[in-house]
C-alpha cells in the first residue's frame, strides 16, 4: 500500500533546524552579546551542562543538538547518551555539552526551547499509540503544525512511534469538501467519484519537471458519498466526523465494495475517543491533537562539574 514519506534526520530537516537556531540567535542577541556572561564569566572558562529531563517521557531531537551548536559557532563539544524514539526517565541526562562557559550560557536556552518541545511531541504521541496498540489502526499527524516547525514536529512524531501524513500541499492529493463545493458544474457540487477519477488521471503526471504525487486521498461526509467513490479506487478514503456506528458501517461496506481501499477516520480524536474508533476497523487515525495540543516536556541544563579557567 502506497504511504506518505516518513520525515528523517536529512538534509531538509538540518536547514529547517538551522533556519530557526538563526532567527532563535536573532532574537536572543540581537547583533549584540550576552551581557551578562560576558559581564561575570571570564573568557577562559569553561565546563560541562548536562541536558537532563526533569520528567519521564520519550526522546526527540538529540540528532539536532550539534547543528544547533553549530549555528551558534559555540566552542562546545556534543556527547549524546540516548537515543531520538526511546524512553528517557526523569533525572538522567540525555546529553552534555562542554565547553566555553560562556557559549555554554549564551545557547542554553536555545537548545532547551528545541528539545523540550520535540520530546513533548513525541511523549505525547506515545500516549495516542498505546491506545490502540491491540488494533490494526495506525495514528498518523497532520498539517496542523507550528509555521516553520513542520518537518521538526513531524520528526517528533515518528520518534513517539506514530506516522507522518503528508508534509505539504505537494505530496499527495487529498480531495476535502471545500474542493468539491467549488469544482462543479452550473452551481453543483462535483460528486466525490469525479474528483476521484481526475485526481487518479493526474498522479504520477510530469509538467514542467514537477511530478505529482502518487497517492490520492479523498475525504467524505456521509456514507452515500462513501458509496459513491470506493469504485473509483482510491488509495485512501478520509471519513471526516463520523460516529462510530457510521465508522464500523463505513468498515462494512468498504469491505464490500472495494477492500483494497484504506479507511482513514480524522474529526474528534482525542486521547479519550482514539481506542473506541480504533475498534471500529478502520486503518488509519489522523489528529492535529497531536502536534497543537502538544505540551513541552520540561528539561534542564545542569552543570556536571565545576567549571575551571
Amino acid at each position: 500500500m502506497l504511504d506518505y514519506s516518513t520525515v528523517t534526520a536529512d538534509a531538509d530537516l538540518e536547514n529547517d533546524l538551522r533556519a530557526l537556531v538563526r532567527l532563535s540567535i536573532a532574537e536572543d542577541l540581537a547583533d549584540q552579546v550576552d551581557w551578562t556572561s560576558v559581564c561575570l564569566i571570564d573568557a577562559t572558562t569553561t565546563g560541562s551542562c548536562d541536558v537532563v529531563p526533569r520528567q519521564a517521557g520519550i526522546c526527540a531531537g538529540l540528532v539536532t543538538l550539534p547543528w544547533i551548536i553549530e549555528e551558534f559557532d559555540a566552542d562546545i563539544r556534543v556527547q549524546c547518551f540516548g537515543n531520538d524514539g526511546a524512553m528517557m526517565p526523569a533525572g538522567q541526562p540525555l546529553a552534555r555539552l562542554t565547553g566555553n562557559a560562556r557559549d555554554l550560557l549564551t545557547c542554553e536556552r536555545t537548545v532547551l526551547n528545541i528539545i523540550s518541545r520535540l520530546c513533548g511531541v513525541a511523549t505525547g504521541v506515545r500516549r495516542y499509540v498505546e491506545k490502540v496498540a491491540e488494533y490494526k489502526a495506525n495514528v498518523y499527524d497532520t498539517r496542523k503544525t507550528t509555521p516553520g516547525w513542520r518537518l521538526l514536529e513531524k520528526y517528533a512524531v515518528q520518534c513517539g512511534g506514530a506516522k507522518n501524513h503528508r508534509r505539504g500541499l505537494y505530496d499527495g492529493f487529498l480531495i476535502k469538501d471545500n474542493h468539491l463545493q467549488l469544482g462543479g458544474t452550473s452551481g453543483q457540487a462535483r460528486l466525490a467519484s469525479e474528483a476521484a477519477r481526475q485526481a487518479l488521471a493526474w498522479s504520477d503526471c510530469e509538467i514542467e519537471r514537477m511530478h505529482a504525487p502518487t497517492l490520492v486521498e479523498i475525504e467524505v461526509d456521509t456514507l452515500a458519498q462513501l458509496r459513491d467513490v470506493l469504485p473509483t479506487g482510491p488509495h485512501i478514503v478520509l471519513i471526516d466526523n463520523f460516529s462510530l456506528e457510521e465508522m464500523r458501517q463505513a468498515v462494512a461496506l468498504r469491505d464490500e465494495l472495494n477492500p483494497r481501499v484504506e479507511l482513514e477516520a480524522s474529526g474528534t480524536v482525542t486521547i479519550d475517543t482514539i481506542a473506541d474508533i480504533a475498534a471500529t476497523g478502520v486503518d488509519r487515525i489522523s489528529s492535529g491533537a497531536l502536534t497543537h495540543q502538544a505540551t513541552w516536556l520540561d528539561l534542564g541544563l545542569d552543570w556536571a562539574d565545576q567549571t575551571a579557567s
